[in-house]
């Protein structure tokens, strides 16, 4: 059985080399909605994004942002954790500023990783990094706990939440059958059809592209 890893873990974790397809490590940490195991939400999909720190205004122009479509990731069952080498009480201090400020509250998880255990073992961070400042890493994980999709940006560029919800969207959209997600797709649009990889549909294809390039049913509208 994997070990669970916990977030003030003060041994060195190796910085993993996750790819789509693993299953997501588990672990378990404080946060600003309590302890929380990552196993605990198998059975729904699960948005785990780190961000470089707290007080940041990249870092607060995104939070707003998914605070504001937490419910249109709820209706998606998808719930969202965030992830910072930050104290909780720097979490909380930051939610209670975001909220007083903004008037939006922040009711996610914010889980607080001051030994980098948890950011080593996704990736997200090197193994002589000294923060997490460098990256703000997302993973797609879905309901059996799988790494469905990852992305990574700069420091210094925010997370599209329009982007997140599509990817999202399209990720449960082609669980739903033999189907493929174009590109630019969205909820409503054509899905394409597995290619049949047979020598005589290739033949007895009306069209040049036919045989490879065949809308199929579309998506479910959100």
């Amino acid at each position: 059985m994997t070990e669970t890893i916990k977030a003030d873990d003060e041994r060195a974790a190796p910085c993993a080399g996750l790819r789509i397809g693993d299953v997501a490590p588990d672990f378990s940490a404080r946060s600003t909605t309590g302890d929380v195991r990552l196993s605990d939400y198998r059975g729904r999909w699960l948005i785990l994004f780190s961000h470089p720190a707290d007080f940041t205004p990249v870092c607060t122009t995104e939070f707003i942002a998914l605070a504001e479509a937490a419910g249109e990731f709820e209706e998606r069952d998808c719930a969202l954790m965030a992830l910072s080498v930050d104290s909780l009480f720097s979490h909380f201090a930051w939610l209670r500023l975001i909220r007083d400020r903004y008037e939006i509250e922040v009711r996610f998880p914010i889980l607080e990783d001051p030994t980098l255990v948890i950011g080593r073992a996704y990736g997200m961070v090197a193994p002589n990094d000294s923060d997490s400042a460098a990256v703000r890493t997302t993973f797609f994980i879905d309901p059996s706990g799988v790494i469905r999709a990852m992305t990574c940006y700069p420091a210094n560029v925010g997370r599209s939440t329009p982007e997140m919800l599509r990817t999202l969207d399209a990720l449960q959209a082609v669980d739903d059958g033999p189907v493929l997600a174009p590109a630019n797709w969205a909820p409503g649009e054509a899905l394409l059809a597995q290619p049949d990889a047979s020598l005589d549909t290739v033949f007895s294809a009306q069209g040049q592209t036919d045989w490879f390039m065949k809308e199929t049913r579309r998506g479910a509208s959100k």
